[in-house]
């Protein structure tokens, strides 16, 4: 049985990840914005612990990890869940709309990550849990502030991997690609606020017409997508990165393919940029 420390749950995934781990056997922090909207299944128990947490908030971020430690005494598993996306061409996106979005997919990952640290030093062991986005790994029109929020989230999950290797904890990246989830309903997804007609029929706004399309009709099995990041994340080595869903394998593929394309032509060229007397 593990601590496990689940935020942005919710709803969505990180609602069906809390569930997943509950019905492993495990204890479920289910870390929300507002405990009164916590599903009904979810609400206090035993094993599962609604907490307040807006991670935004850096000074309510260090009460609700306290909060979990106090109740189920550690932390084995920390989810860094919350999030959300903003659509629009890069020269629609606003200062204002940028920084919000990073406050919180970056920062608010960042910090409470941070707090959660020194609980799993004393430990001496941990798993860290990012859910980032096929977005992470691929750019795409339409969502390039979404993109390098998650291409941010997979950096720091890399560099966590050694950084905390030493102390015995680990970390994951998840890339999920589109799942049948609320994240494009308006509660979970903005638009760029002032719309350019320049875009119209380009990529860029191809993706925000698309989104009308897509909503609730998604791919992905959230609660199949919940269990395997259970199962993943209850093993005993975790992977770097774990790719989540068929479309996410498609479009790792293509990729793989463009970094092939790019590199070849530049192989020799590139290395040839050393100085001479390099060994």
């Amino acid at each position: 049985m593990a601590i496990w420390f689940v935020t942005g749950a919710s709803r969505g995934i990180g609602a069906e990840i809390a569930r997943a781990a509950r019905s492993a056997g495990h204890k479920v922090v289910v870390a929300v914005r507002d405990p009164q909207r916590v599903p009904d299944d979810l609400k206090l128990s035993d094993t599962v612990f609604p907490v307040a947490l807006d991670v935004t908030d850096n000074d309510g971020i260090p009460r609700a990890v306290q909060a979990a430690v106090d109740r189920f005494g550690g932390i084995d598993v920390l989810v860094n869940n919350a999030g959300r996306g903003l659509l629009g061409a890069l020269e629609e996106i606003t200062d204002a709309e940028a920084r919000s979005l990073f406050d919180l997919n970056v920062f608010g990952l960042v910090n409470v990550t941070r707090a959660v640290l020194p609980v799993m030093r004393r430990q001496g062991s941990g798993k860290l849990v990012h859910i980032g986005s096929r977005s992470g790994f691929e750019g795409e029109p339409g969502v390039s502030l979404y993109s390098a929020s998650k291409f941010a989230v997979a950096g720091i999950s890399e560099a966590l991997s050694a950084e905390m290797a030493p102390f015995g904890i680990q970390s994951m990246v998840v890339e999920p690609g589109v799942f049948r989830t609320d994240f494009l309903d308006s509660s979970s997804l903005s638009v760029a606020a002032d719309r350019i007609a320049d875009y119209d029929g380009t990529p860029a706004h191809v993706t925000l017409d698309w989104i009308g399309q897509a909503n609730h009709a998604q791919l992905g099995d959230p609660v199949k997508g919940a269990a395997l990041i259970v199962e993943v994340a209850s093993g005993h080595k975790l992977p770097t990165h774990l790719y989540l869903g068929r479309d996410t394998l498609e479009r790792l593929e293509v990729k793989i393919r463009q970094i092939r394309d790019d590199l070849e032509p530049w192989r020799e060229k590139s290395a040839a940029t050393a100085h001479d007397d390099a060994a």
